[in-house]
């Protein structure tokens, strides 16, 4: 599974800058032409939709990054991973019972 993050910048009403969104997607599991198309296509869909920004100047860029350069909570994403699974391995199932 791929970790993506999202920076949007848009411009203040009036403004003269184009809309600029970055996409970061990890390389772990790759992600297809078709794939960053859709991305692509939807994001800029979605600014012209919601914020009325015209598609001709809506800038979208997909940056690939290395697992090794990609960090959640303070950890490379590879020790968060192993944090968060021995966590969940460690809790019991909660049994809810319905009360009648």
């Amino acid at each position: 599974m791929s970790m993506v993050g999202l920076l949007v910048d848009v411009p203040e009403p009036g403004g003269t800058s184009m809309p600029y969104v970055n996409i970061k997607v990890t390389r772990e599991g790759g992600t297809s032409r078709e794939q960053k198309s859709a991305l692509i296509h939807g994001v800029t869909d979605l600014l012209a939709k919601v914020l009325d920004k015209s598609p001709d100047t809506t800038i979208v860029v997909i940056d690939e990054v290395e697992m090794g350069n990609w960090g959640i909570g303070g950890l490379p994403v590879v020790d968060h991973r192993r944090r968060v699974k021995k966590v969940q391995t460690h809790r019991r199932p909660q049994i809810y019972q319905s009360h009648q």
